[in-house]
């Protein structure tokens, strides 16, 4: 081969070469994934990017988040400050044990030191013009309350009313548009539904839990009243309280008020599986009460009572084994008005069933004297039904005054106030305010008599008195012992 030929093949050869690695090029150009000719236009972003929640995705009947955001503002921060020792300051509450174990004895170190102890619950707010439900033992015998509400503003409160027998209190701040929980019906939550708990339990302010219902109408036996008047219906809970939480707020995923938290079951004082609340239709009839006249307007259908069970079915031949059994019926009664009797079971109240003692004093509770309810009993197996009129503790259909003011048999009587309990060292009693023509005035008792006993029972209120009274309609003599204004004591025999 002459160099001529040579030069023409490598020629040949280079152009043959750049054809092909052109070729090859545009090739492989028009097969690369658009992502990665534009990866200088993706968007660049720190590790911590936080999404936003709302875009998730929550499975329905799961989502807390809307209920939690809506109630949170509306449940506050309760401080209470009493005088003297722990024993001074709420001492009897059978909640006391549980405030001890967290907040310490203050009277430890020292026996009879006379130096302020304080209190920690919840409360919710009811009205945009500072009105809060919270629990009576939060605030019981409280010389000075303070609300902290979630923004942390802060107010002094005031007692507007009271119930003990069903822990619940009403107080009221100085301050208007607040943001308020909606209560809800708590006849219309089911067992198994999710709802959440809000409150402060160990101070650690707007804490939420969830939990389910685990029960409703549940009796626990944490209440007491010497009168036996107490009513104890809780819901059942699971969501997680604790000392603190007490007065706060139990809320379905809707942002409804279905409960005010009240009590655990515990064997440490601290949260171990079972929490109670106070159901929402029982707290909104006790607070209104409150709100309009100071005090409850106790309905009773006047009798005593029992749930039913197998060995009681079997023993008495019910023929039904659930139901409320009636022991005994009140003379006089709305029930004995009604025509129940000893040994009747009744299964409904308003036509809405009961299968326990605690359901049917809810169910009555809700009402005030002079109402009229529907009562559904079986009687020799036979099911039929029944008109009542409500009653109050007097045995009459009377609005109960405020401030405890009641009018029996001629005289006006009212409760003690803290001053003269301290001044005459009374736990408490029933004073004996104006006397018109009747029992009061023919026994020789004049203005000023406090009541302190009746037939040796002890009075510590007006509604001690109307109920031991109430008592006694066989027409026999009553022993009144009690003393003056000044301090003397005095005891007389009084027709009854």
């Amino acid at each position: 081969m002459d160099k001529k030929q040579f030069f023409l093949g490598m020629i040949f050869a280079s152009l043959i070469g750049g054809v092909v690695a052109l070729g090859g090029y545009q090739l492989i150009k028009e097969e690369q994934p658009a992502s990665i000719i534009q990866s200088s236009n993706q968007p660049v972003r720190f590790s911590n990017y936080a999404f936003d929640s709302s875009a998730m995705v929550v499975p329905e009947g799961l989502n807390f988040v809307y209920a939690a955001k809506a109630v949170t503002p509306g449940v506050v921060h309760i401080r209470s400050t009493f005088s003297g020792t722990a024993s001074n300051s709420g001492g009897s509450s059978p909640f006391d044990q549980y405030f001890r174990e967290f907040f310490g004895d203050p009277n430890r170190g020292g026996q009879g030191q006379q130096r302020p102890s304080m209190g920690s619950g919840s409360g919710v707010i009811i009205s945009e013009d500072g009105y809060i439900a919270t629990n009576n033992h939060v605030i019981e015998n409280a010389t000075e309350i303070e609300v902290l509400l979630n923004d942390n503003r802060a107010y002094k409160a005031e007692i507007v009313g009271t119930d003990p027998t069903t822990d619940l209190a009403l107080l009221k701040v100085d301050a208007s548009g607040l943001p308020f929980i909606k209560v809800g019906n708590s006849d219309q939550i089911q067992v198994g539904e999710w709802v959440l708990a809000v409150g402060n339990p160990f101070e650690f302010r707007s804490t939420v839990t969830a939990g389910i219902i685990s029960a409703k109408g549940r009796n626990i036996n944490i209440l007491r009243n010497r009168n036996n008047l107490q009513i104890e219906s809780f819901l059942q809970t699971d969501a997680a309280v604790n000392p603190g939480n007490s007065g706060g707020a139990l809320v379905n995923l809707r942002g409804e008020l279905v409960g005010i938290n009240t009590a655990i079951a515990t064997p440490t004082g601290t949260y171990a599986g079972y929490s109670f609340a106070v159901p929402s239709n029982l707290a909104d009839k006790v607070l209104a009460d409150l709100k309009e006249f100071g005090v409850v307007q106790r309905a009773l259908l006047g009798i005593n009572i029992r749930d039913v069970n197998s060995q009681l079915a079997e023993e008495e031949n019910l023929g039904v084994l659930e139901g409320v059994y009636v022991i005994n019926v009140n003379p006089n009664s709305g029930a004995d008005k009604a025509g129940i009797q000893n040994g009747d079971v009744i299964v409904a109240i308003g036509g809405e069933k009961v299968t326990k003692t605690s359901e049917l004093q809810e169910k009555v509770a809700l009402n005030r004297p002079g109402d009229k309810v529907e009562v559904t009993l079986i009687r020799d197996g036979k099911k039929k039904t029944v008109t009542a009129t409500l009653q109050n503790t007097l045995g009459t259909t009377a609005t109960v005054a405020s401030a405890n003011n009641m009018t029996i048999q001629g005289g006006t009587f009212t409760d003690l106030t803290d001053e003269e309990k301290e001044k005459l060292n009374l736990e408490g009693g029933a004073k004996l305010l104006k006397v018109e023509e009747g029992k009061w005035r023919e026994a020789g008792i004049k203005e000023g008599f406090i009541v302190t006993r009746v037939d040796k029972g002890q009075i510590l209120s007006v509604e001690d008195l109307s109920r031991a009274l109430t008592r006694t309609n066989d027409g026999s003599g009553l022993l009144i012992e009690g003393m003056y204004e000044d301090g003397e004591k005095a005891y007389y025999g009084i027709g009854w």
